[in-house]
């Protein structure tokens, strides 16, 4: 596949009207920026379940996916899954502050870091669009101690769940089923459970028949009113 349009950044405008959880996920460089991206950028792959680059180690590159999930996570709590349209690898005093390996193939593009400052350093809007980036990474991790606050595991499963629709509706993609492209053990330690919990999860979901699921990574919402009043539960579990 050819891919010549160069890196992509996807993001829920700030300043678009509307609900931004549920809004479309846009494209925010120009073609521009695209071209400036692609002049320092190499396209790189890597395999389910290969290191990207690990926790503290130095940061050389930032990359921007572009077929595939990445896992993040820090001292083996996974953080953020992230997806064809996000950045990530900026640094933190030189050092890359989570570690990332791939939860499927993954292809993306690796850029240079003393190249982008450059071009970051010459160009205000494309600076602009990585705040607004960095904006949407920070209510993902809103979202997240939202969802480890709860205290049932089948009210964090469904919040879960909640969460990757939204994000396939964002990316224009078909909701009849829920494509859960990571292994059960990254949702588990996403979802601050074991293993065995959230199997327990999905049974009790599946058995109060508000979910089914034909196989480990499609689920399908059964009783769409007992799965909204379930993923919109309170902090306290109710």
């Amino acid at each position: 596949m050819k891919h010549a349009t160069g890196p992509a950044i996807h993001a829920v405008h700030p300043w678009d009207p509307g609900n931004p959880e549920k809004g479309a996920r846009h494209q925010l460089l120009s073609d521009d920026e695209r071209a400036k991206l692609a002049k320092i950028a190499q396209i790189v792959r890597f395999a389910k379940g290969q290191e990207i680059y690990g926790e503290g180690a130095v940061a050389d590159a930032a990359f921007n996916i572009i077929d595939g999930v990445v896992v993040a996570y820090r001292a083996e709590h996974v953080i953020s899954f992230l997806h064809p349209g996000d950045l990530f690898g900026l640094s933190e005093e030189g050092q890359y502050a989570n570690a990332t390996r791939a939860a499927t193939p993954v292809t993306a593009y690796k850029m240079p870091l003393a190249a982008l400052r450059r071009i970051l350093a010459n160009n205000a809007d494309l600076d602009v669009n990585l705040i607004i980036k960095l904006c949407e990474e920070l209510r993902e991790a809103q979202r997240h101690a939202v969802l480890l606050a709860q205290k049932r595991a089948a009210t964090r499963l469904a919040m879960f769940l909640g969460l990757q629709e939204h994000l396939q509706a964002a990316r224009g993609e078909s909701i009849s089923e829920i494509h859960l492209q990571m292994d059960r053990s990254s949702i588990a330690a996403y979802l601050g459970l074991t293993t065995a919990a959230l199997s327990r999860a999905f049974r009790a979901l599946i058995s109060r028949k508000i979910i089914a699921s034909r196989n480990l990574h499609f689920v399908k919402v059964v009783d769409r009113d007992a799965f909204v009043r379930l993923a919109d539960a309170s902090p306290d579990g109710n």
